[in-house]
């Protein structure tokens, strides 16, 4: 990584987010790999302990190709290109669907497919860890995937009525009555989770692949929540919509706000129209200062949602939540120079610090340890990964450069 420079308020951060970044990839390293069945335990305990029989999804599969080869660009160390090419391998030989197309969602332990349906959720992180790891090794294979799990979503996830992407399908692309990323998820055609993630596929998709329909696409993405999905009154996001964008989200869940705002923004910057941007950018820091002003615990954490029903918090402490506000409220404080975004930052930093990291076993608790005593989740799982926070990591960096 390139040196930063620095006023001198700034200057120990950017070593603090390397070591961490290198501590995150060297835990994954340790820890992850399945030396018995292939490619990474599908879970493993807080303790650090692996459940060999578990099986093994396509996001936490995806997230780890991803990660890898992002943190071999940035740092000379064998054993990160090792992983990536493992992960890369697994994937292409166990979730890739040679008959009908995409990925599988989930295989057993053993790598045999047991959930088959086609998740956009999951094409769209496919294309983003290929992109990745096209960037890495300059592998042609990998790219033809990406661009094929691309023109899947354009052919069939995309609600030509009314506009928008589709939830989800059957292995032979067909229509799926469960539409749902997961069981706390809601039963409906759009959500703003799904949008979010295919727009950070198309942003990195574009960087290495220029045709007209990619930049069609990651401009229509944009387009998609800048008329349906942020709430212009509220400046949340709209979470789950039917197929008229009829809104029914539940509440507001900060962490998504959060990331929302700068996957935007990236996603402009390469689009790259200075008008598009200009016009859009103040959108997305409102998204920033709704998220200062409403979410921000006793700790300087951001709490995890608000629920219309009951009119209450739910002040949970989230791992990613956490690496999403270190990274949005840095976009913000790059973006207008207010001090009080890098304040935000920097308080989200020393809570991660002192209450996310796990000192003990290493990586990150689900929940901080403010929590900790009644936290049974597994530190690596379907949906745990070095995706948020080795991403914050990287993120973080990018922006004290841009504003160095």
């Amino acid at each position: 990584m390139n040196a930063v420079v620095l006023p001198a308020r700034f200057a120990p951060l950017p070593q603090e987010f390397h070591a961490e970044l290198i501590a995150i990839a060297n835990w994954w390293v340790q820890h992850a790999p399945d030396q018995e069945l292939g490619g990474f335990y599908g879970e493993i305990a807080v303790n650090n302990q692996p459940e060999k029989n578990a099986s093994k999804g396509i996001i936490l599969n995806a997230r780890i190709l991803w990660f890898f080869s992002e943190v071999a660009q940035a740092v000379d160390d064998p054993d990160y290109r090792i992983n990536a090419q493992r992960a890369y391998d697994y994937i292409v030989a166990h979730f890739v669907d040679n008959e009908f197309g995409g990925v599988y969602w989930e295989l057993d332990a053993a790598g045999k497919p047991i959930n088959t349906k086609k998740q956009i959720y999951a094409q769209a992180f496919t294309i983003y860890a290929l992109c990745a790891y096209y960037q890495l090794t300059q592998n042609a294979q990998a790219l033809q995937l990406a661009q094929s799990c691309f023109a899947l979503i354009e052919r069939h996830g995309v609600d030509h009525e009314r506009e928008g992407y589709l939830e989800a399908f059957t292995r032979e692309w067909g229509l799926i009555e469960d539409l749902r990323l997961s069981e706390k998820d809601l039963n409906y055609p759009k959500s703003q989770n799904t949008h979010l993630h295919i727009l950070e596929a198309y942003t990195c998709l574009y960087h290495i692949d220029k045709r007209a329909e990619v930049k069609a696409a990651l401009r229509y993405n944009i387009e998609m929540f800048d008329k349906y999905m942020i709430d212009r009154n509220t400046h949340h996001l709209r979470m789950f919509m039917d197929l008229e964008w009829k809104d029914f989200s539940p509440g507001y869940t900060y962490g998504h706000d959060i990331e929302a705002s700068w996957l935007i923004a990236q996603a402009l910057e390469s689009l790259g129209d200075d008008v598009y941007t200009n016009a859009l950018t103040p959108t997305l820091i409102s998204i920033a200062e709704v998220t200062l002003n409403e979410a921000i615990g006793a700790e300087g954490q951001v709490i995890d949602s608000y629920d219309f029903a009951s009119r209450t918090t739910n002040n949970d402490t989230v791992w990613w939540v956490q690496a999403e506000a270190l990274v949005g409220f840095l976009y913000a404080y790059a973006t207008t120079g207010d001090v009080r975004y890098y304040d935000a930052a920097k308080k989200s930093w020393e809570f991660i610090k002192a209450y996310q990291i796990d000192r003990d076993n290493g990586e990150w608790f689900w929940l901080s340890n403010l929590n900790a005593a009644t936290d049974t989740h597994y530190k690596v799982g379907f949906w745990k990964c070095p995706y948020h926070n080795g991403r914050a990591m990287l993120e973080a960096i990018r922006y004290l450069q841009k504003i160095a």
